[in-house]
């Protein structure tokens, strides 16, 4: 048997989709509060005709990303203190791995040394 991919059973394949179908609507509603909020602050900037410019979309994702990950380490969100550095390593290093694997370009074969 293939341990690295399981056949799910009726029941795995139901909580499985369960999860898939609860995780995009989370995103959805994440992604729809972010433009929404982005929009709603450029708007407040405008009618206090303001010089500056608003913070950019990516601003309001940065906020989010960083009370979460306060969120997961058991950080308090407001001073920062408090949080579990061990989980905050596995955060980063799991962030790394990710950034190693899929945005990193790799050598073609051809471009690896001694093949």
């Amino acid at each position: 048997m293939n341990e690295s991919c399981p056949v799910l059973t009726p029941a795995e394949r139901q909580i499985q989709d369960l999860l898939h179908r609860k995780e995009a609507a989370m995103m959805a509603t994440i992604h729809a509060a972010l433009e929404r909020t982005s929009k709603e602050v450029a708007e407040a900037f405008q009618a206090a005709d303001s010089d500056m410019q608003p913070p950019p979309h990516d601003y309001f994702a940065a906020v989010a990303h960083q009370q979460l990950f306060l969120m997961l380490c058991g950080a308090n969100p407001e001073t920062f203190e408090g949080g579990d550095p061990e989980i905050a390593g596995h955060i980063i290093r799991n962030a790394q791995n990710i950034s190693d694997h899929y945005f990193k370009k790799k050598p073609a074969a051809a471009d690896v040394p001694g093949e």
